[in-house]
């Protein structure tokens, strides 16, 4: 969806931008976010355009071992992990206790 900023109205400029992006955003792979036509050259022939490389993301693997603490089934229906710096949960920890006693 396409929004215009101030009153909203749109320009037949903004308009075609606005449907251009569109088209070219319906050709990239939403997988790995390239084009068939990165990948060839003029000519049709494959071209070794990006080169895929691993990475570990200690984030993603902090809340994949909470979410193995879920439970299974009803349980844990609606459960998510989330994120939040340290010194934030020191923080509320510690409003949870006052509010506790």
């Amino acid at each position: 969806m396409f929004r215009g900023t101030g009153d909203g109205t749109w320009t037949a400029q903004d308009r075609a931008k606005a449907l251009a992006y569109a088209a070219y955003q319906r050709g990239v792979c939403p997988q790995c976010g390239t084009r068939d036509s990165e990948w060839e050259d003029d000519d049709g022939a494959y071209v070794d355009a990006y080169v895929s490389v691993s990475h570990k993301c200690l984030g993603c693997e902090e809340i994949a071992m909470k979410q193995r603490e879920i439970p299974e089934g009803r349980a844990g229906d609606g459960m998510k992990v989330l994120l939040i710096p340290a010194h934030i949960h020191a923080a509320q920890q510690i409003a949870a206790e006052f509010t506790s006693n």
